[in-house]
Order: structure tokens, then sequence, then C-alpha cells
């Protein structure tokens, strides 16, 4: 039973908000930009991705209280509950514990499909199995599961519905993920856990259980930027969908958007320090990104509508969405 922080009586808007808050500054600093009934719809969302994300990890927004990560055999109990109760939050069944609340109020309110939350836990599965990438497309794959389809699904919040723009929200969680995995290649390494592809690991002579040592650093750095640069193609495609928001939901997005890259380009400016220490992005560049951001969705939603679109060639393609019986 999930208890909520910081009492049970505490209303589901605020317990969302609070998740956000001590979850992620930087989607939170995003999410500040839209509209009340957006933003809080935006926060249920998050609240129950970032319980998920805590529970299958044993930690709290984001961190682990003991310093180390749950055992394989105790993540999978959990992700095994939360599937069962994801489950019955999307039947419309009775729920008590404030995250599957705030994933049904949000589901319902959207009109999210019920495959999209399936699909970020078998995401999490992915993990809980200990599976690495073997190429690059395997990559990209488990990027959509942890977080394409996030960025599907708060397309959805925003009220998009054609497809066109729903596959660049895509690009943007897949973007976002492969930031996030040239972050944090030593954390992750320590948790067992290999996101550089095993066939890119083949090329600079590196056995997977070498990549945390800051011995390998030098040949984890190409590595890492590598993935940088296919993340800038997500990034660059997902600024083609910002056309189909309007000016509010657009100036968010792309706030989100320029605050994330900047972490790879933090990672990519360090190099081989790029793990001494998190990458983060200051607050005056974040402020920055807030006003650059204006500018960008600005023209996004009037110049940019009326050029053709930019392929999305030799990028992944999203599975076909559809309605799951539960």
């Amino acid at each position: 039973m999930y208890a909520a922080d910081p009492s049970e009586s505490v209303t589901l808007a605020a317990y969302a908000a609070n998740a956000i808050r001590l979850g992620s500054r930087s989607f939170a600093r995003a999410a500040s930009i839209f509209d009340r009934e957006t933003r809080e719809r935006a926060h249920l969302l998050y609240a129950w991705c970032r319980y998920c994300d805590d529970q299958v990890d044993g930690q709290r927004h984001g961190h682990a209280p003991s310093g180390v990560e749950a055992a394989p055999a105790d993540a999978r109990a959990r992700l095994d509950s939360l599937e069962r109760r994801t489950a019955e939050a999307l039947r419309g069944g009775t729920v008590t514990d404030l995250p599957f609340q705030a994933l049904q109020r949000v589901v319902a309110q959207c009109r999210i499909p019920e495959q999209y939350p399936l699909d970020l836990l078998a995401g999490f599965r992915m993990d809980v199995e200990g599976r690495r990438p073997h190429d690059l497309e395997e990559l990209l794959k488990y990027c959509y599961h942890v977080a394409g389809v996030v960025g599907v699904m708060m397309a959805h919040v925003m009220g998009v519905e054609d497809e066109a723009t729903l596959d660049r929200a895509a690009d943007l969680g897949i973007a976002f993920q492969l930031t996030n995995i040239a972050r944090d290649v030593r954390h992750d390494a320590a948790a067992d856990r290999i996101y550089l592809p095993l066939k890119w690991l083949e090329t600079v002579g590196l056995a997977p259980e070498a990549v945390g040592a800051v011995s390998a650093w030098p040949r984890i750095v190409p590595l890492v930027h590598r993935l940088l640069d296919e993340a800038d193609r997500y990034y660059e495609s997902a600024l083609v969908g910002l056309r189909g928001l309007g000016l509010r939901r657009a100036w968010a997005t792309a706030a989100a958007l320029g605050i994330y890259r900047d972490i790879g380009r933090v990672v990519r400016r360090r190099g081989v320090a790029a793990w001494e220490r998190r990458a983060v992005v200051s607050g005056s560049r974040k402020a920055y990104r807030v006003v650059w951001a204006l500018g960008r969705a600005a023209s996004a939603v009037t110049t940019e509508r009326a050029r053709p679109q930019a392929s999305r060639a030799g990028l992944l393609s999203r599975p076909a969405p559809a309605r799951l019986s539960l």
C-alpha cells in the first residue's frame, strides 16, 4: 500500500505537483508554462510514471535512499504489482493509491489509449530482466518503451490526436532517454545496467562489465558522443512537431527540449570528465532556454506551419496504436 507524502489526506493535485517538483526540476520548470488545466494533467501523468519508475528501482523521487538499486527479485515482484494495479485502474476499477488515481483520472480526461501505460511498464520489464541492447535498433526500441511512449501520452495531455504529431512526440521522448543514458553511464553500470549497444562496445574492445571503470572512459567518450548525435536527430524531428501544438503548449515543450538537450551538451563538453559528477543545467541556462523556447514556439506555430514537414526517414517507427482488452 502506498502512503501519500506527507499524509494520505493530501489532495490528488497537490500530490502530483509535489511528485514533479521533487522528481525533476527541469520538467517542473517546463510544465509551469502550461495553462492550469494542462499543467495539472501533466502533473498527474508524471506522478504515476515517477511512482512506477521508483518502485521498480527501489527509489524515491528518482533517488535511492540506501544508495543502491532494488534487488532483481524485489524489482520483479514490484513490477508484477504495478502491472496488476495499472490494469485495474485502466479498467475503471476502484483504486485507493494516489499514483493510480492520478493515472485513472488523466487517462479518462485525455482519452489516452490504455496501450500506452502498459507499453511503459513493458519497458521497465526490459530493465528488470536485465536485457542489454545488441545494436542501435534495439536501444531505440527500449527508449520508445521507457520514454517515447511518455512523450505520446504527454501529447494526448496537450490535446494532440493526429498521428504525425504523436510521432514527433515519441521522438522527443526517445531523445530525452538517449540523453539520460549518455549522462548516467557510470551510475547505470554500477547498477549492472548497460545501455550502450553491445556491438558498439565490441568496436572499442570493451566488455560490458568494464563500462563503469574510470580507465574505460576514454573509449566510452566516442560512443557517448555517437549516442548524443543520435539524440540530436530525434530532437530535430521533435522540433517539427511543435507546429501541431498551440503557442503555450509548444512553448512548454520547446523549453523542456532545450533544457534537456543542454544536458547532452554538458556531457559532450566535459569529455572524459563527463561522469565525475552528474551533468546538470544551471538555473540561468534554464531561464535562457525558457526565453529561447518562446521564440522557437512562436515561429513553429506561425511561419513554419506553411512549410512542408521534414521527413522522419531513418527514425524509429512507433508501434501502431491499439486498444488492449484487459
